[in-house]
Order: C-alpha cells, then structure tokens, then sequence
C-alpha cells in the first residue's frame, strides 16, 4: 500500500515547516488543500501524525518515526529526477560515518575523483546507516560490530586502538608508563568499540580511572580535543593518520599496548555490485586500505 504521493508531500512539507500555511505557500495550493491531504494520510494509516496547539504543529511520535523513512524516499525520488532532467549519468550515492568521512575518506576522495571523472559522486555522513531498502544509497561505510543480515560486508582494515595525545602534552605530564595515565584527564569517546576500561583491563589491571574528563560521541571530537592538550584519546591511528603525520598527534606508548580490531565495513547489497560506479569505488577503496598503500604513507 502506497500513499498518494501529494499526501507524502503535504505531510513532509509541514513536518519540515512546522506550519500548514508555509507548506501551502511551498507547494503552491490552499492550506485547506494541504489539511485535506494530511487528513486523509491520517485516515489510511489509522493514526494522528502531528498534534494541533495554539502554539503550532508538532510531530507526533508516530509522525517523527514515519518522516524518518518518508523523508529519505522523497529526497530519493527528488534525486534521481533532478539527474534525470539534467542529464546526470553514472551517479554514485555514497554514505559513511561522520567521523570517517571527515578525516579519513574526504582527504583522499580527490584521487578517486581524478581517476573517475564520469562518476558523480554525492555522499553523505551521519550516525545512522542507510536503508537500502529506500533505493538512496548504493554503498555504506558503517563502524561498528558487524551484524548486517542480507548485505554484501567487507572489512576496510584492521585499525591499532591505542593513547593518543599532543607532543606537549606527554611532554608537561611526562607520560612513560600506563600508570601515568591514571592521573592525567582521559578523553573518551562513547560509540568506540573499545572504551578506555577495556585498555586498562589488558594493559594495566591494577587500577582503573574513577571518570572521564571529557566524553564525546564522534571520534573527530574525541581527536580534536587531545590535540588541544585536553587529555588523552583511545583512539584509531588510521583514523586519526592525518594528525599523526603532522605531529598534532602521537601514540603515547608504542604499538605492543594498543588493540587491533576491525571496526569499519563496507556495506551493500549484492545487487549493486553489478553497476560499474559501485564496482569503481569497491576497487578504489580497496587500493587505498590495502597494506601496500599504508606503508607508503
């Protein structure tokens, strides 16, 4: 069961303008017209989408759990005909965390773009993975423990979880042993799969930290506040590379007290992988983690 589509539309429309009015005026029809077309939305599905007050509209649970999907199909249904109507060929959706992204895809994503110059690539970063149910993406990047049932997934690389902190900072604090650790400020950053505890447990078990001086939910942030001289991170060496290289950043101990795991995967259906974009990018990706190509840098 489809809904009509100037149903969809009404309903995203006032879900993003908070207002039945200013979603009139968006879609060029009466706001007795777009209330019609919310109520019998409301009446298909058998329940309220928004709550009506004096001081506006809101979204009802319901609502924001069905702008979630509705909203990703639209912009999908947006995006492809805007390629179409401009003539775009071979374009490739790509979506990843933010955090890798930021300091790991988009620093080298210049190298795959010289080489494919017919592909137009449109990414996009956020917490959540795609649904490739909805048809927007062809390929996603995901971190995490994998458990992905009905996808094609493929490790990016095995990834060294060890201290990392600014030169200055292991420098004022002169940090040699793990034991230093338990008196300087730790950084830590929530969605890691390895926490701060797990180290301590396999590298020092005598004591733990009794807190966390500063907690984040992005990796970037957890990074960019020990090159701040903050604290000092656990984090990824592939993923903080770039402020390795540049002496923003270094391993406080050597590699023996770090974690190996794998934690970033490529993720898509197996359907996908017979579009010559898709199957480009798989290649490219897989040169630039391969061990050859990190032993260069």
């Amino acid at each position: 069961m489809i809904p009509p589509l100037s149903a969809l539309q009404a309903f995203e429309a006032i879900a993003r303008r908070k207002s039945f009015a200013l979603a009139a005026n968006e879609l060029h029809i009466s706001a007795s017209a777009v209330s019609h077309q919310v109520a019998k939305l409301e009446n298909l599905l058998g329940v309220r989408l928004f709550e009506r007050s004096a001081r506006g509209v809101e979204l009802t649970l319901a609502g924001q759990n069905y702008l979630q999907r509705v909203a990703s199909a639209l912009g999908a249904i947006n995006a492809a005909t805007e390629d179409l109507r401009h003539g775009v060929q071979d374009t490739l959706y790509v979506h990843s965390s933010p955090s890798f992204a930021s300091l790991w895809l988009m620093p080298r994503i210049a190298k795959f773009a010289a080489r494919h110059p017919n592909v137009s690539l449109v990414m996009s970063a956020s917490h959540m993975h795609s649904d490739f149910q909805l048809g927007q993406m062809d390929i996603d990047i995901r971190y995490g423990l994998p458990s992905w049932p009905n996808l094609e997934v493929e490790p990016l690389f095995t990834e060294k979880i060890m201290p990392l902190a600014s030169p200055e900072f292991i420098r004022n604090h002169a940090l040699k042993h793990p034991a230093d650790l338990l008196r300087v400020p730790l950084i830590q950053s929530s969605v890691n799969v390895v926490q701060w505890l797990e180290w301590f447990d396999q590298f020092f078990s005598d004591q733990r930290p009794e807190r966390m001086a500063l907690r984040f939910d992005r990796a970037m942030m957890s990074l960019d506040a020990a090159v701040q001289s903050l604290g000092v991170a656990l984090e990824s060496t592939r993923i903080g590379q770039s402020l390795i290289d540049s002496g923003r950043l270094q391993p406080v101990f050597d590699d023996e007290m770090c974690i190996e795991v794998q934690a970033h995967f490529i993720v898509y259906p197996a359907r996908h992988a017979s579009r010559p974009e898709v199957r480009s990018f798989l290649a490219w990706l897989r040169e630039e983690t391969s061990p050859s190509a990190n032993s260069n840098k």
